[in-house]
């Protein structure tokens, strides 16, 4: 799916050969400021290495428009965006942004049980703690149904039991659908359940944080 070569970036990322394959998830492990955040940032095209290449199902991303490969892959931060509104209006954000049907509420809240999220719709989103607000942001991304999902310590606030709880669905959900994960965490227990491949990248010296 993702084919990166020779890449460098300032001195935070070198890169000489690397492959992302389809419809597997691909956990990114290694100590913090070893550049996962960064990297994950450019295989959403929000940054450009300053040399290499990197290419997306056989085409280098230069010949990519960056907001049609956004909504064929979908990056979730490690603190996602919540927008001012109703817990409906956040879940349906999402696929305005990628020009999809908005979803009726039987199927919003059926995304919401499947992240554990037990909440009504028109609840104050903004209200919500840190662990509801990446479960809700979970929820948006699923809802998107996007080729590949780009999760950026996606369970960073929730507790051991609520993780687990959550990802068992969650991931189970997308390999079901044969979707392509590619996944920062932490977690030793996390990358050892659900990483398929794991990519452990390494700090250099002198680097800077993510």
């Amino acid at each position: 799916m993702f084919v990166i070569e020779g890449l460098i970036y300032k001195n935070i990322l070198q890169i000489s050969k690397m492959e992302i394959p389809a419809k597997t998830i691909t956990c990114l492990v290694g100590e913090s400021g070893a550049g996962k955040s960064t990297f994950l940032k450019m295989l959403n095209l929000m940054l450009s290495p300053d040399r290499g290449d990197i290419f997306f199902q056989d085409q280098h991303v230069k010949d990519i428009d960056p907001v049609q490969h956004r909504r064929k892959v979908v990056m979730l931060a490690q603190q996602p965006t919540i927008f001012p509104g109703a817990i409906r209006d956040n879940l349906n954000k999402g696929l305005a942004f990628a020009e999809k049907r908005l979803k009726e509420d039987d199927e919003l809240s059926r995304a919401l049980e499947l992240v554990h999220l037990h909440k009504k719709l028109d609840e104050d989103a903004e209200r919500l703690s840190g662990g509801e607000k990446q479960r809700l942001a979970l929820a948006r991304v699923l809802l998107m149904d996007p080729e590949v999902y780009l999760l950026d310590e996606p369970t960073s606030a929730l507790d051991a039991e609520t993780e687990e709880l959550v990802m068992n669905r969650f991931i189970s959900t997308l390999k079901e659908k044969g979707k392509t994960v590619v996944m920062i965490t932490h977690s030793q227990k996390l990358a050892a359940k659900y990483g398929e491949n794991i990519i452990k990248l390494e700090k250099r010296a002198g680097e800077q944080d993510e």
